[in-house]
């Protein structure tokens, strides 16, 4: 614990979402802030998207209402601006503003005392893709490569990532999505006295992949009695597959997750956009002490102990032929499950990597 005469220092969090919304923000370093407070740091949370502007900005329509809550969130941006000097330090998370060069995010750069710039996804790639200059630069692709040359020490989420971002930034750390065990209590009895659940946890935007496993659901179908349990978008079917979906909320979320029995993290394979996913899905299931099937890809092979804690798999066989045998088996289940929870409370638990955050402040603020 921090010395209570020691002079207490400063935060701004720059950050897309609003505290509470967003995966990416929630299950990272948010879940730090009570830690960060407690041993000397006071926070500012300045979140480009209002709370109103969260719930309508993955909906069809509301188009002048976003179009205002875009200009209010640059607005706050030159507010921020002003104030920056204030703090001893700028945790940006992402980007600093969502389109065109990056202009606000030199701003940033120039005017904060220290940068740690966090990232927890390939954004930068989408943009690459972009068919047309002018796309790329409305979209923004050089914000995040701007922030990581800049930070003075850069967060990531994947080896792969890491990898990628010490090409522009030698101070880089390696932090995977955590989970709080605290909170992510195990309850599955093991048993197959009833209709197995499979269960699939994510948003709108990842809702896709879950599609890739129709046809391997379907021929499931013809020897199991299954439910398939989906949490992200409450609107999602599969045509022969008895579906159960809810929409997100932070006060249903755990409680959802613990009905499910055995958990999906399906990804495609040819999509180098994968290699950014931290594995945040398996995290989910592992930590309520839940066997794992996941694609062999990127995070998944440090997250998931092959035959331990679950499968991995890359063919349509191999999916089939793991989820015969958990379903089969709910002593293997339970086994899983057991180290699946041991593992994340080793290495991905807010309780294992709150020194980690904690050391990375102190360096850069004492620098």
């Amino acid at each position: 614990m921090t010395d209570p005469n020691m002079k207490r220092k400063k935060i701004l969090v720059l950050c897309p979402h609003p505290v509470g919304y967003a995966p990416g923000q929630r299950l990272k370093y948010e879940q730090y802030f009570d830690h960060w407070k407690a041993n000397g740091y006071d926070l500012t949370v300045s979140s480009f998207m209002s709370e109103r502007m969260q719930k309508i900005v993955y909906k069809k329509g509301y188009f002048l209402e976003k179009i205002a809550w875009t200009i209010a969130g640059y607005g706050r941006r030159i507010l921020d601006l002003f104030r920056i000097r204030q703090y001893d330090v700028v945790y940006s998370f992402l980007w600093v503003t969502p389109f065109g060069p990056p202009v606000f995010e030199w701003m940033v750069a120039k005017l904060a005392r220290k940068l740690i710039f966090d990232i927890d996804d390939l954004v930068y790639m989408k943009n690459e893709r972009a068919d047309k200059w002018y796309t790329s630069l409305f979209k923004g692709r050089e914000k995040p490569i701007y922030l990581m040359k800049k930070a003075d020490h850069v967060i990531t989420c994947t080896p792969y990532l890491d990898t990628f971002v010490r090409k522009f930034n030698s101070k880089t750390t390696d932090i995977s999505s955590t989970i709080n065990t605290v909170t992510y209590i195990p309850v599955n009895k093991f048993t197959n006295a009833g209709p197995i659940t499979l269960g699939w946890s994510g948003s709108h935007s990842t809702i896709r992949y879950l599609s890739l496993l129709h046809p391997i659901l379907k021929e499931l179908r013809k020897e199991f009695d299954f439910k398939l349990l989906v949490m992200g978008d409450a609107g999602f079917t599969l045509e022969g597959i008895n579906v159960e979906a809810h929409a997100w909320t932070e006060e249903k979320e755990i409680e959802i997750l613990q009905r499910m029995d055995i958990g999906l993290y399906p990804l495609p394979l040819d999509e180098e956009w994968v290699y950014g996913k931290s594995g945040l899905k398996a995290l989910q299931y592992m930590a309520l002490g839940l066997p794992v099937i996941a694609t062999a890809i990127g995070a998944n092979f440090r997250v998931v102990s092959e035959g331990e804690t679950g499968f991995l798999v890359t063919t349509p066989e191999q999916w089939l032929e793991k989820l015969r045998i958990l379903i089969n088996d709910p002593e293997l289940r339970k086994r899983f499950g057991q180290k699946a929870r041991e593992r994340v409370q080793q290495h991905y638990s807010v309780i294992a990597n709150q020194p980690v955050y904690l050391d990375i402040l102190n360096k850069v603020t004492n620098e």
